[in-house]
């Protein structure tokens, strides 16, 4: 049975040298980062890579972090900060790719027949406007909704007024429910 450590005493342990305490703070927090992730980028390869992506950067500045805030809202900011520089490597690179043009004109946008339950399909729908929310609608939404964190501990993570984040849910809310008001 593992033995259940508070998050500063892991820290401690593994800067002393305890490479177990470093897996217990990854097991800890890894399946929250990768979901945070996912309903950013709302791509499973994308937010296994950036769950990757956070591990590295714990373990290579773990040594700096001032634990001013929690280890929650540390490796929640750099999720955050980690999936948007991805959406927006992904647009210039996209943007530059001239390959990407066939797919555009020639795409299909039918459904596949595995997708018939009414479930999944509202599920799919709210995950794709979800995707169409701009950037910082879309992450205060997925840090609010999916991750239940107040507003000061969003404010906390991105560094933006507790207003403007309220401003920013309550748009994203109303986007989504005009998106979605077709398939209620």
């Amino acid at each position: 049975m593992k033995q259940i450590l508070d998050d500063n005493t892991l820290i401690d342990r593994f800067l002393e040298g305890d490479i177990n305490a470093f897996d217990m703070i990854v097991d800890k927090y890894k399946r929250k980062i990768f979901l945070t992730a996912y309903k950013i980028l709302g791509n499973y390869e994308d937010a296994n890579d950036i769950t990757q992506e956070v591990v590295i950067k714990m373990y290579n500045e773990l040594k700096n972090f001032r634990r001013e805030s929690s280890m929650y809202t540390w490796l929640y900011r750099i999720t955050t900060n980690l999936s948007l520089n991805e959406i927006k490597r992904k647009k210039i690179r996209n943007f530059l790719d001239i390959d990407n043009l066939e797919d555009f004109f020639f795409r299909d946008d039918k459904q596949s027949p595995e997708l018939n339950f009414r479930e999944n399909e509202l599920s799919n729908k709210l995950n794709e406007a979800i995707q169409k929310l701009p950037e910082k609608q879309r992450t205060v939404f997925v840090l609010r909704y999916y991750d239940g964190l107040s507003y000061e501990e969003i404010s906390e993570i991105l560094g933006t007024s507790v207003g403007a984040l309220k401003a920013n849910y309550f748009h994203a809310v109303n986007k989504l429910a005009k998106e979605l008001k077709n398939v209620l």
